[in-house]
């Protein structure tokens, strides 16, 4: 039923598992970002320095901070991990680890959260099916809240002082870096593992945490922009749209509406992909905007997801504006002028080459860097074999979060669908990790599809390379039409 790739999974298994704990991590902040977006709001209007000043509203700051963020990042890490009860177990360890110090416990909480609902978890295992009838809430009630008082006393004791450790030394990492000057190498390795689908990773599994305790302090930290700066992608972007061939050239327009009004940076990958050189275009573009904000002392207030400019400007701090609009000003510049100059070069070749630079390219230098070929739905004629054994009622895209690329595919498969006047059919977004085995259809970036098979086995996966534009959608919908008229 599913459509097979003929690769082998060595190749990538390392950043497979790489993106897939990535993936684990972002999982507890990203659908917590609402909160963080609150926090920083409230920070930004109330505190002392804020935009309107206000004593009895600024008392909301700390505990959100010390209390609110810890809690629902470990109760999301507990549901991941062990469901309701898992979230319940880890909220009340969690406190132990709060408790247990003086700083906001964010890294405590992404490690005692899902930890403890494990253990939750293998303790139930211990009984499960041995409990009379009638006593099984008695049981599951104090087992939970016993495991629970113990594993916050634990965390309190043993857990919190380490975490405080790691925590100030990843500050005096980050102070080390800026005293000598070199914080703006992390785009070194933050730009391309953007492009390997690790931004979710990168961004809410290591800046969010320590960008947030040094926010706590200093008022703003420029380690939200580190990542979620959208100047760099907005220069390749430009450069594609002046120097660039082919549907690369023609796509560009709207990749620049989507990625930098949008905040969707997972736009612009396959543009780098194609040429792996423009690469140090985007590292130009992210070193230069790192260094502008460390010049100015600028940053933000909270995490500014997705990378939009609008949310970039809504999270900046009061007197951080000029540094960090010129931050995205000149990390497009930057961007742009590596970008223009490597295109210029292979321009020739690239127009005598009839194709090369051209998105479709992008498909085939992936999958030979990956070591393989995907077969994927590219054959929709052996799909539509199968799918006239399984009607197709449910697609579902799917990414790392759920909430940025895949969301805007869904949206554009959906339009198609409708303007087909195919009735019967679904069109929605999620999570990778969501995925249940209720899918007829999954649709994943080709770098993701992977980790989507692994979910969800049984349904028909479609890999495309770009979310926006994708001739597969086409496909589908005909493959939809055809099953409608059967």
């Amino acid at each position: 039923m599913t459509t097979e790739s003929t690769a082998t999974r060595a190749a990538g298994g390392a950043r497979v598992g790489v993106q897939r704990f990535g993936t684990f991590l972002s999982g507890m902040i990203m659908p917590n970002i609402a909160a963080f977006i609150a926090w920083g709001l409230i920070t930004a209007l109330f505190i002392p320095t804020g935009w309107t000043p206000n004593e009895t509203l600024a008392t909301l700051v700390g505990p959100m901070i010390t209390f609110l963020l810890p809690l629902l990042i470990a109760n999301m890490g507990g549901r991941m991990i062990y469901d309701t009860r898992g979230g319940v177990v880890a909220t009340i360890a969690t406190m132990g680890v709060i408790v247990g110090t003086d700083i906001p416990m964010f890294l405590g909480a992404m490690i005692v959260g899902p930890l403890s609902a494990w253990i939750m978890k293998q303790v139930d295992k211990l009984w499960a099916g041995k409990i009379k009838a009638g006593f099984e809430m008695l049981v599951d009630n104090f087992s939970a809240g016993i495991l629970g008082a113990i594993l916050a006393v634990g965390a309190f004791f043993g857990i919190a002082p380490l975490v405080t450790g790691l925590s100030s030394a990843l500050e005096a990492v980050v102070d080390w870096l800026v005293n000598l000057g070199l914080l703006p190498l992390l785009s070194i390795f933050v730009e391309p593992g953007k492009v390997l689908f690790l931004n979710n990773a990168i961004n809410h599994g290591v800046f969010t945490p320590v960008g947030t305790a040094q926010a706590t302090e200093t008022g703003k930290s420029l380690l939200f922009l580190v990542e979620a700066n959208p100047g760099p992608g907005l220069g390749l972007l430009l450069a594609f749209m002046f120097f660039g061939v082919g549907a690369a050239r023609t796509s560009a327009p709207g990749a620049v509406i989507i990625q930098f009004l949008g905040g969707i940076h997972e736009i612009y990958f396959p543009y780098v992909l194609m040429k792996p050189l423009l690469v140090l275009s985007v590292i130009g573009g992210g070193m230069t905007g790192v260094l502008t904000n460390v010049i100015f002392q600028s940053g933000l207030i909270a995490p500014a997801s997705p990378g939009s400019i609008f949310a970039v400007l809504a999270m900046t701090e009061k007197g951080s504006y000029l540094g960090v609009i010129l931050s995205v000003i000149l990390a497009a510049a930057v961007s742009f002028a590596i970008a223009a100059v490597i295109l210029l070069a292979s321009r020739k070749r690239d127009l005598a080459a009839g194709g090369a630079g051209d998105l479709g390219a992008a498909v085939a230098a992936t999958e030979a860097n990956k070591g393989k070929s995907s077969s994927v739905l590219g054959n929709l004629g052996g799909a539509s074999a199968t799918a006239t054994q399984t009607k197709i009622q449910n697609v579902v895209f799917a990414c790392d979060a759920g909430m940025g690329s895949s969301a805007m595919g869904a949206s554009v498969l959906r339009n198609k669908v409708k303007k087909a006047g195919i009735d019967g059919v679904t069109v929605t977004n999620k999570a990778i990790a969501n995925l249940d085995g209720s899918e007829d259809l999954v649709i994943t970036h080709q770098d993701l599809t992977d980790r989507a098979k692994q979910k969800t086995p049984g349904a028909v996966h479609v890999s495309v390379d770009n979310f926006m534009n994708s001739p597969k959608y086409d496909e589908v919908v005909d493959l939809l039409n055809q099953q409608a008229s059967e």
